[in-house]
């Protein structure tokens, strides 16, 4: 590291590196599954936006390194620290939902509902706790360091990615009766406070 760096640079710089050797991590532990899926008859559905998906990805993490360093973004604790703890908790949802899926969880879109429907952990609350999770952290992370403008862009490009996927994710989940039966009352993204209503419809918000 240059000597030229300032130390908050050179965390947050750090900080990139392992969210990135995190995501190799999560690749690697995904193609075990898969196999094992497949072993099982279950194989991953045609994605042709998912190449795009990895790509804005490991785009945002260069993106933020570029914002910080080229623009001289600065940190301001009063956004830094509490962008940090958001990333942290989103972090924390995101392995919570690997550890509840267990051999269901890999990073493309498998028919595996014959292995059972997964109700516990954050499923209990929402459908897709996983897309919650991945687009809070790549919101909150650039926000670390005050690279809003990669926030903002990154998040609305997400969005349109996730947007894509979840219409050829929802359709595989709903074909399955015993899914539609345990999730469809479930919101998507948000909890509801209280009660579920009885009549939601599929799929909700």
């Amino acid at each position: 590291m240059r000597a030229d760096v300032p130390l908050d640079v050179a965390l947050y710089l750090a900080l990139l590196a392992a969210v990135g050797l995190g995501r190799l991590v999560e690749l690697r532990l995904s193609r075990r599954r898969q196999r094992a899926l497949a072993a099982r008859g279950a194989r991953p559905a045609a994605e042709p936006g998912f190449t795009l998906m990895v790509a804005l990805h490991t785009g945002m993490l260069v993106a933020c390194a570029v914002e910080v360093l080229a623009l001289r973004r600065p940190f301001t604790p009063a956004v830094g620290v509490p962008a940090l703890v958001v990333f942290a908790l989103a972090n924390g949802l995101r392995w919570w939902v690997i550890a509840t899926l267990g051999p269901h969880w890999n990073v493309r879109v498998v028919g595996s509902l014959a292995l059972g429907v997964v109700t516990s952990g954050p499923y209990r609350f929402v459908r897709h706790p996983n897309y919650v999770a991945v687009f809070v952290e790549l919101v909150a992370l650039p926000l670390v360091h005050g690279a809003w403008l990669t926030a903002l862009v990154g998040g609305a490009l997400h969005a349109l990615v996730l947007r894509r996927r979840l219409a050829l994710e929802e359709p595989v989940l709903a074909a399955d009766p015993a899914y539609r039966a345990a999730m469809s009352r479930k919101p998507r993204f948000v909890p509801r406070l209280g009660r579920a209503r009885a009549g939601a419809a599929w799929p909700t918000s």
